[in-house]
């Protein structure tokens, strides 16, 4: 099974609603059978007492195969990197990663 994850840093807008209900199902639904599902983090505090999350938001698509995702974003990638500025003006990072236990 591969990850994605997709780290959202603090920034001055991030509308949790509309990337858990529009951003993320809209990304699936490009993505495919590829995609097996999704979740979303809200950030809540860092590991410190008092500390604030290091990020706003952890996005975690679960994918088949990197090479899916590879596919879907050379089709759809555009339209995907083009809705972010609907929920956010932070700039995303993104890590694939291989599940090796769960």
């Amino acid at each position: 099974m591969i990850h994605v994850q997709i780290f959202y840093p603090p920034s001055s807008r991030f509308d949790m609603a509309y990337y858990c209900e529009k951003h993320m199902p809209m990304v699936q639904a490009r993505i495919g059978a590829a995609c097996t599902g999704f979740t979303v983090d809200a950030g809540l505090a860092g590991g410190a007492p008092g500390a604030p999350a290091p990020y706003a938001a952890i996005g975690t698509l679960h994918l088949t195969s990197v090479e899916a995702l590879q596919a879907a974003l050379a089709k759809h990638g555009a339209e995907i990197m083009g809705d972010v500025p609907n929920y956010t003006d932070a700039q995303p990072i993104l890590q694939i990663s291989e599940s090796k236990v769960g």
